[in-house]
């Protein structure tokens, strides 16, 4: 008499015998999750991150139990380099523990997230997957956990390799491709940047994955669709948040921002509120409120159905120029690149269009989409070196890169995500001797950019 769980291509599968205990562990299974497959008979079956909750439904049953599923050793890390550690990472990792190894851990950028997911690995000492959002931050991941654990085959799945070890490092892209091949692999979970689980198909590598101890990392868990109540679900509650005005000057940098209001010139003021007219006029006549979160794809669709509507969209995009690009805003940039032509400086904005009218002006490597991989590299280490004073950039480097030397941020336009800005503040806030960053964030008066700011600053690091 007993029971036999199994991984079934990303889900687990229960098979009890007759007992007195059936009729009420098949309820209690039920509620877990587990639904009765008329393929195989009645055969329980649910996502893979039920293993867990099965198991131990089935261990209490006192029924015999045979487990077909876990394929994940036990390994013996130990960390090259003895590091103490802080004490926000300290109770992070506890409080971890405490909610049984499963759980969101919330931690400004530059806090050292990723030594709590080392830290993490050591207590739990079972074959690790991270999940990271690009591939340069898998790469980075790789090289981290290869040099910290002296560990010799971290294997990488994901920009052209297919390598599966113990501890692996994969792309959220990736990790839902390949879920059947990863699913039972692996006895830890760590989630980097884990905001970008709950997308319609990246939360399917999390219901695949039959790993019991779970890990998400993320500085802004919040998502403008309300996703991240999902994170609960798929990986755990948030057991543990700091934010960054609670580290602010002790194991963050100190920092100030300040907020400047470009002008736009009479003929330029001209020119916007032209376009903005006819934008506004099209979007008024089809009743569109921007606000709304289907706003901007309901101003998409409607606006390539007829000329007027591509008049309204060439419009749009128009408006968005002369205040991304006024001549005051870029007069106020070249100052700001003189008064802090000592500091390591990134210039962030919204399009490339932006990034590369600025590259050519004043001779500053640009980093966008289109940048090839062995450049990005190379530019981002002559700045972590000094050699290069400066970046521009769009989206590239909002998460994920460490530039430990970065002290001075120029924000010329961007989204109204609180995230976005979080994370362009993070990238100056690792703390390297007594470096105080300055974020600077210039908007074009009389635009729309001034409700942008408005919006992207509602946060505890900007009050």
């Amino acid at each position: 008499m007993g029971a036999n769980i199994r991984y079934d291509r990303g889900t687990v599968v229960v098979e009890l015998s007759d007992s007195p205990q059936r009729p009420a562990l098949i309820e209690a299974l039920k509620e877990t999750g587990f639904t009765a497959d008329p393929r195989i008979g009645d055969l329980l079956r649910a996502p893979a991150r039920q293993y867990r909750a099965a198991l131990g439904h089935l261990i209490r049953s006192g029924l015999e139990v045979k487990d077909e599923t876990r394929n994940y050793e036990t390994l013996q890390l130990a960390l090259h380099r003895q590091r103490v550690p802080y004490p926000h990472q300290e109770e992070a990792l506890n409080a971890w523990q405490t909610q049984g190894r499963r759980g969101v851990v919330v931690l400004p950028t530059g806090s050292g997230k990723s030594f709590v997911a080392q830290l993490a690995m050591l207590q739990v000492q079972r074959s690790t997957l991270v999940v990271a959002p690009t591939i340069d931050l898998v790469l980075q991941w790789a090289n981290l956990l290869e040099a910290d654990f002296k560990y010799p085959d971290v294997g990488v799945v994901g920009g052209g390799s297919f390598d599966i070890k113990t501890i692996t490092v994969t792309t959220y892209d990736s990790a839902h491709l390949h879920v059947e091949l990863l699913g039972a692999r692996f006895g830890l979970v760590i989630f980097d940047e884990c905001h970008h689980l709950p997308g319609p198909s990246y939360q399917l590598a999390a219901e695949g994955l039959i790993a019991p101890f779970r890990l998400g990392l993320t500085a802004t868990p919040e998502r403008s669709d309300g996703g991240e109540t999902l994170l609960r679900t798929l990986i755990g509650p948030t057991v543990f948040r700091v934010d960054i005005q609670d580290l602010r000057g002790t194991y963050l940098a100190a920092y100030e921002t300040i907020r400047l209001h470009a002008a736009l010139a009479p003929d330029e003021v001209e020119a916007y509120q032209l376009a903005r007219a006819t934008y506004r006029a099209f979007v008024d006549q089809h009743r569109i409120s921007m606000s709304r979160p289907d706003g901007w794809s309901r101003f998409l669709s409607l606006s390539a159905r007829s000329r007027e509507g591509r008049d309204a969209f060439a419009a749009w995009r128009e408006q968005r120029r002369i205040a991304l690009q006024c001549r005051d805003k870029l007069e106020m940039l070249e100052s700001l690149l003189l008064q802090h032509r000592d500091d390591q400086v990134l210039i962030f904005t919204q399009d490339t269009d932006t990034v590369y009218a600025i590259a050519t002006r004043w001779l500053i490597p640009a980093l966008t989409h289109e940048t090839p991989g062995p450049e990005r590299k190379e530019t981002l280490a002559d700045f972590n070196s000094g050699k290069v004073r400066a970046i521009v950039t769009a989206k590239v480097l909002n998460e994920g890169v460490d530039l430990p030397g970065a002290q001075v941020g120029i924000v010329l336009a961007g989204s109204a995500t609180v995230r976005e800005h979080v994370q362009r503040l993070g990238r100056l806030l690792r703390k390297s001797g007594d470096k105080e960053a300055i974020l600077y964030e210039v908007v074009t008066a009389g635009t729309n950019e001034e409700s942008v700011s408005d919006r992207r600053r509602d946060h505890g690091a900007y009050r």
